[in-house]
């Protein structure tokens, strides 16, 4: 069986078109096998039953369920892409197929509650090639790409529309369950903070306004809440660091909480002070818990998991123990399953991969 990444020995001795052959053959064969039977877990994971593995190689995350939790759409770094793109799959892993332009690199995707359409961002309108990563010789950054704008499709990637238009950072997009409303994070008023936009892109209004990097927001299944993760200086200095970096479009992620928020952008609440890097927060349906991941549990602080949380900070629970990093969980809408990505059973380094479990308790 072939590894995902052919070395160059292999694709010599098989053509490109042999090579492409052989590992689409290794692909399903994997896939079919993982289907065969759910895949152990650690003893630890008692919340965690039935998992089962979607994809298998390259580099997939932010994995999101459609409104039936029949479907999945994610972003993936796979051949023949240097960069993310965004694809979709079924909730077996199957019927993969790439919805996004194949130019710029992709993030945060979403479903519209019909199932017709989805939003993402992209770079493409900046130029077809992937933007240059940032220098991490200094530590360790996230990029935050000014031509990031937001778009929407429909499921075969047709009838691409435009939904910002700002010279500067707009990602991390997610759809309201009533189809309305798409809360994401900008630029455009000089922070990073949380907006609300029409499903059309009008009617443009900020949420958050004190400094730091308000990101990764999510409606609750019910639509009253919005949870999210934000870096908020403390000090002088970590406001001057973080301006700075920001004039460079960097971000330096090392030490995020989670938020909650009424919808309208009232109620802001702080839900975790661990001083670690916490992120990738979604709320259980019951409207009571949020899944998130950390490295809190790791004095390194190398190492991501799993955890769960009540929304007053009480109740914390570590999820995950079979993995070095584990994070971009959802619930379904019915809470009974849980989809997230991770870093076990990996076969070759920095393999991220698609899992889906049964949620218990």
């Amino acid at each position: 069986m072939l590894d995902w990444a052919l070395d160059r020995r292999a694709i010599l001795k098989l053509g490109v078109v042999g090579a492409a052959a052989a590992l689409v053959e290794s692909i399903r064969a994997r896939i079919a096998k993982a289907a065969a039977a759910p895949l152990p877990t650690d003893a630890r994971e008692r919340r965690l039953a039935s998992l089962r593995q979607l994809t298998f190689g390259g580099q997939n995350a932010e994995a999101y369920f459609d409104w039936t939790g029949t479907r999945l759409i994610f972003q993936s770094t796979r051949p023949p892409f240097a960069c993310d793109q965004i694809f979709t799959m079924r909730d077996t892993g199957s019927d993969l197929r790439r919805v996004s332009t194949g130019e710029g690199r992709t993030t945060c995707s979403f479903f519209f509650p019909d199932g017709k359409r989805f939003i993402y961002a992209s770079t493409h309108l900046g130029g077809a090639a992937c933007p240059t990563p940032p220098d991490r010789s200094r530590g360790y950054v996230w990029p935050i790409h000014p031509t990031y704008e937001i778009f929407s499709a429909d499921l075969d990637g047709g009838h691409l529309t435009r939904l910002t238009d700002n010279e500067g950072y707009d990602a991390e997009g997610a759809v309201s369950p009533d189809g309305r409303r798409i809360v994401f994070t900008s630029l455009r008023d000089g922070d990073l903070d949380l907006y609300l936009m029409d499903a059309d892109g009008a009617n443009v209004r900020r949420l958050t306004d004190r400094p730091g990097y308000d990101g990764g927001p999510f409606f609750s299944w019910d639509g009253r809440f919005i949870v999210f993760r934000a870096a908020r200086p403390e000090t002088r200095e970590e406001l001057e660091e973080y301006r700075a970096l920001l004039r460079q479009s960097l971000v330096r992620p090392q030490r995020l909480e989670i938020f909650v928020m009424k919808a309208d952008g009232t109620g802001l609440a702080q839900v975790t002070r661990h001083g670690a890097a916490s992120f990738a927060p979604f709320m259980h349906p019951n409207s009571q818990q949020i899944v998130f991941s950390s490295n809190l549990h790791d004095p390194t602080r190398r190492t991501f998991a799993l955890w769960l949380v009540n929304v007053d900070g009480s109740g914390l629970e570590r999820v995950t123990y079979a993995d070095s990093f584990a994070s971009f969980p959802m619930f379904s809408r019915d809470g009974t399953r849980l989809v997230f990505c991770s870093d076990r059973n990996r076969t070759a380094p920095r393999e991220l991969n698609v899992f889906l479990a049964d949620w218990t308790g």
